[in-house]
């Protein structure tokens, strides 16, 4: 990446950060620090992501958690490595199961979305293999700000208070109790400056990070979980904790105008970031800040999205191979779709054949693009008493057709929202980035990474650019800053666009690209309390 052909543009209070030989970037700034005083003490860069993860669970409890899933690309030793820390559905739970008690779709909190958690898994798989320091040590921030306490930054206490408003008038049951007693001290949420802190979180994390997670899987945690999902009508058994492993994975990618984009295969959705350049591949655009090329981008979103929400699921039960998805004959007759007007998307036959993300680097060259969420913010609202473990509601992503490739089945997993990305040229590390929110991750990587390819923006920039979301049909979300006049000139052409006043929904980005020289150059969220700690 050379850094001199990287424009500025989009300014903002924000500056691209330098630095050698260390860096992480993520969206709160304890978390960072942490993660680069892991460097500092002779860590590498994956053990800094670890710590940064383990952090966050505790300073943005809003976006994940210990219950959370997580998936990872780890560049190091000149190889790009992937690991994919998503867990199935219990192996208890079935569509019939659910139909005989009268649910006809699955619910967005209880018992009945929760999958098995995978984040723990993936710290203590990335600590076995390619960290440098023992996980105790690793995880010894997070393990103290859960016990002293921290001072609850902006983003994440607004977050907060929504979440507290919206878990009052839905979350009803014994089942929701641990919640409300963990992160609602006193009756609300903490605001702004004000301190948090959980003995329960500190106590599990050190458990963990003394049993590299044995304990969460197969020992004391794993029996907690279990009783209590017994006791309240859960699914989640401690067999299905102890046959949970995190996957190693081969990175999937396409070749977008001469730099490789990675991502992880399914059941992660970064297979619709690749479909979406792939069929750009295939265009020519005028500038950045044009309606042609607007246009040709929502377009292209739409179409890998109709793909992806069709075909997309545990890679065992999908029905099409990914590299048919991918393969250059697909998106070029998927690209002559396009046309002047908005269209209505519709998957099409191949040839046969709440989320916190983190960027890590150091000064040897190891990279780590990471990403962990519990899903919609706290995720299901259950918290296990005595824990501080608030599960994810991963399953209500599941379809309850059973003629639908991401259909319920027992042991199985679901399309996934989350997904890191990582970008190389001629073989070389660029290095990772991601932009986090649901359904928005694809869409936030393509704009990304069209940002820098295309349009020459640097890390910061890159991030700074208004953003689009497609929703669903032709209707478009633009945050306030979108340019008016292109606004216009979509909707004439059949797009129905939708001015926010919010830009939470627009995802929470991260990037740190490296040059030749070793050099460091990371930019970070403008939509949070977004931080890059540099060495």
């Amino acid at each position: 990446m050379n850094f001199n052909a990287l424009e500025y543009q989009y300014p903002s209070k924000r500056h691209v950060i330098y630095g050698r030989k260390g860096m992480v970037a993520t969206s709160q700034p304890l978390a960072a620090q942490a993660g680069l005083d892991i460097i500092k003490k002779g860590g590498n860069a994956i053990d800094a992501a670890i710590a940064t993860a383990a952090c966050l669970t505790v300073i943005e409890p809003t976006s994940n958690g210990i219950g959370s899933d997580a998936f990872a690309l780890v560049w190091t030793r000149g190889e790009l490595f992937g690991l994919n820390s998503s867990g199935p559905a219990p192996r208890g739970i079935s569509i019939e199961e659910l139909k005989k008690s009268g649910y006809n779709e699955i619910p967005k909190y209880g018992w009945i979305p929760v999958t098995v958690p995978g984040a723990p898994g993936a710290w203590a798989a990335l600590s076995e293999r390619f960290g440098r320091l023992p996980l105790t040590e690793v995880l010894e921030p997070a393990i103290r700000y859960a016990s002293e306490g921290y001072p609850v930054s902006p983003s994440t206490a607004n977050s907060w208070k929504r979440a507290q408003k919206i878990f009052m008038s839905n979350l009803k049951g014994e089942e929701f109790n641990g919640w409300f007693e963990t992160f609602t001290p006193g009756g609300k949420a903490p605001g702004i400056g004000e301190m948090w802190s959980s003995k329960d979180h500190a106590d599990t994390l050190g458990s963990i990070a003394q049993t590299r997670a044995q304990s969460f899987y197969s020992g004391e945690i794993a029996q907690k979980i279990d009783d209590f999902s017994r006791k309240t009508g859960g699914y989640l058994r401690k067999e299905d904790l102890q046959s949970f492993k995190p996957e190693w994975v081969d990175p999937i990618k396409v070749n977008y105008r001469g730099y490789d984009v990675w991502e992880i295969p399914p059941n992660g959705q970064g297979l619709v970031a690749l479909m979406a350049l792939n069929i750009l591949n295939n265009l020519e655009f005028d500038g950045k800040d044009t309606t042609d090329t607007y246009h040709k981008q929502i377009e292209a979103m739409k179409l890998a999205f109709a793909d992806g929400r069709r075909y997309i699921t545990d890679p065992a039960h999908m029905k099409v191979k990914v590299e048919d998805l991918l393969s250059k004959e697909y998106a070029a007759m998927r690209s002559r779709l396009i046309g002047r007007e908005a269209l209505i998307p519709e998957p099409g036959e191949p040839p046969k054949g709440g989320t916190v993300y983190l960027a890590a680097a150091d000064g040897e060259g190891n990279m780590v693009s990471y990403i962990q969420s519990n899903y919609m913010g706290f995720g299901s609202g259950i918290v296990v008493p005595g824990t501080g473990i608030a599960l994810q509601n991963r399953g209500h992503n599941f379809s309850m057709d059973p003629e639908h490739d991401n259909c319920l089945k027992p042991g199985k997993k679901t399309y996934h929202t989350i997904i890191p990305g990582f970008l190389t040229k001629d073989g070389k590390a660029v290095g990772p980035f991601g932009v986090m929110g649901g359904f928005m991750q694809p869409q936030g990587h393509v704009q990304v990474i069209m940002n820098t390819i295309d349009f020459n923006l640097n890390p910061q920039s890159a991030l700074d650019a208004p953003r689009w979301q497609w929703m669903q049909g032709k209707t478009i979300e633009v945050e306030h800053s979108f340019p008016h006049h292109i606004a216009q000139a979509l909707t004439a052409k059949g797009h129905d666009i939708k001015y926010t006043v919010d830009s939470i929904g627009y995802g929470r980005g991260q990037i740190i690209w490296r040059n030749d020289e070793g050099v460091l150059a990371g930019g970070t969220e403008p939509r949070a309390d977004g931080t890059v700690a540099v060495w």
